[in-house]
C-alpha cells in the first residue's frame, strides 16, 4: 500500500504513528490528567519520521545530541542560474569566484509548487533564470540530516527591502528533484522582527535564512541541491522592493540580485548532519 504525500511515496510504515494517534492522546491523557500508572513518562520524548529512508525512529532530544553540523558552501563560475547552470555544492571553502546574479520581478514572482504538506517535484521551477542552483556530485554513501537547517548567505540588491529564499532539495537518480525544507528572509528585518531596518542599495550584507527543521536521508546516488532566489509565491507574500509596508504600494519595482561566494563571503547551508 502507498502513502503518497504530495507526489512522493513515504512508504506504509508512515502511517504507522498516525494509525492510532487518537490512543496515544487518550493514553497521555489518562496518565496527566487523571493520574493512571500507564508508564507514558517512560516513553521516548521525541518521535520522528526520516524520509528517504521511511520509518520511525525514537530521539531523546531535539535537535539529536549526535548531531554534526556540517557547512556545505556555494560555488559557482558566475552562471548557476537554472539547474542548467554552472553552480555547485561541496564541504570545499570557496576561493575567488564570481558571484551569481538574477533579476527579481515581483510581477513574475517564482511560483509555489506546494502549498500544502508534501514533496513536489521542483524541476520546473528550477528551469527559471531567477532560481540559483546549486547542486553536489552524486552521493557514494546515505547522507542523514535531521534537525535545524540555516542559509547563510552574502548578498545585494538594488532595492531598499527584498526577500531571499532558500530550499534545500533531494535530487532522484532520475533527476526528478523533491523539496525538503525552505526559507525565507525580509531583508528589513534581517537584525531584527520588532525593529525594522531597510537596506543601503548595492551595499553587501550578511543574511540567515532559518529553513526550519527536517528529517531526511539523502540516499547514495542521489544529489543534494539548494536553490535561492526571492519569492515563493502564494506561498509567502511577494515583497514588492519598494521599502513600503505590505498593502500600502501597488507600484512593484524590479530588483537587482547578486549572491556572493568567495573566501571572504562564503555563502553557505548549514545541514544538521547524523553519523552513521
Amino acid at each position: 500500500m502507498m502513502n503518497i504525500v504530495g507526489q512522493l511515496d513515504f512508504g506504509m510504515a508512515s502511517n504507522g504513528m498516525l494509525a492510532d494517534i487518537t490512543g496515544q492522546h487518550l493514553r497521555w491523557f489518562d496518565r496527566w490528567l487523571k493520574g493512571k500508572d500507564n508508564g507514558v513518562e517512560k516513553d521516548a520524548p521525541i518521535r520522528i519520521f526520516v524520509m528517504g529512508a521511511n520509518v520511525w525512529r525514537n530521539e531523546g532530544e531535539w535537535p539529536l545530541a549526535r548531531t554534526k553540523y556540517q557547512k556545505f558552501y556555494l560555488h559557482s563560475g558566475g552562471q548557476a542560474n537554472t539547474r542548467d547552470g554552472n553552480g555547485a555544492l561541496s564541504i570545499t571553502i570557496p576561493g575567488e569566484e564570481p558571484p551569481d546574479s538574477y533579476l527579481y520581478d515581483p510581477r513574475n514572482p517564482v511560483p509555489s509548487n506546494e502549498m500544502g504538506m508534501g514533496a513536489f517535484d521542483q524541476r520546473t521551477t528550477e528551469n527559471r533564470p531567477d532560481v540559483l542552483v546549486y547542486t553536489t556530485p552524486v552521493l557514494e554513501k546515505d547522507l542523514e540530516v535531521t534537525g535545524p537547517v540555516k542559509l547563510k548567505i552574502f548578498a545585494a540588491t538594488t532595492a531598499v527591502d527584498t526577500d531571499f529564499t532558500g530550499k534545500l532539495v533531494d535530487v532522484w537518480p532520475d533527476g526528478a528533484a523533491y523539496n525538503v525544507a525552505e526559507g525565507i528572509m525580509r531583508a528589513r528585518f534581517r537584525r531584527s522582527a520588532d525593529d525594522p531596518e531597510l537596506l543601503r542599495p548595492e551595499e553587501v550584507y550578511e543574511y540567515e535564512i532559518d529553513m526550519g527543521g527536517t528529517s531526511n536521508v539523502f540516499k547514495a546516488g542521489h544529489r543534494v541541491r539548494l536553490e535561492v532566489s526571492s519569492s515563493n509565491f502564494p506561498k509567502w507574500a511577494r515583497n514588492l522592493n519598494t521599502g513600503a509596508n505590505p498593502g500600502e504600494d501597488a507600484a512593484p519595482r524590479i530588483a537587482a540580485q547578486t549572491i556572493y561566494h568567495d573566501r571572504q563571503r562564503s555563502s553557505h547551508i548549514v545541514m544538521p548532519v547524523i553519523p552513521v
